[in-house]
């Protein structure tokens, strides 16, 4: 298998895995001092596409607000 080219076949491999990449993108952001709306973190939270949220976490490193993630 070549790296980061796996995917999750089951519904409930992909749940827990976009919860943890949610977590990670709101974890990025706190660390960076970025405030998150009760909007933005149900927008995050609610997420289950798994290439959405890889594009979430890349932007939460450099960005100045939630909306730039959201782009």
């Amino acid at each position: 298998m070549t790296p980061g080219t796996h995917e999750y076949q089951s519904d409930f491999a992909r749940k827990y895995v976009a919860e943890g990449k949610a977590e990670s993108v709101l974890a990025v952001l706190s660390a960076r001092d970025i405030p998150v709306t009760d909007e933005a973190r149900q927008r995050i939270t609610t997420c289950t596409d798994l290439d959405l949220l890889d594009t979430w976490l890349r932007r939460a490193a450099t960005a100045h607000t939630t909306h730039d993630i959201f782009g």
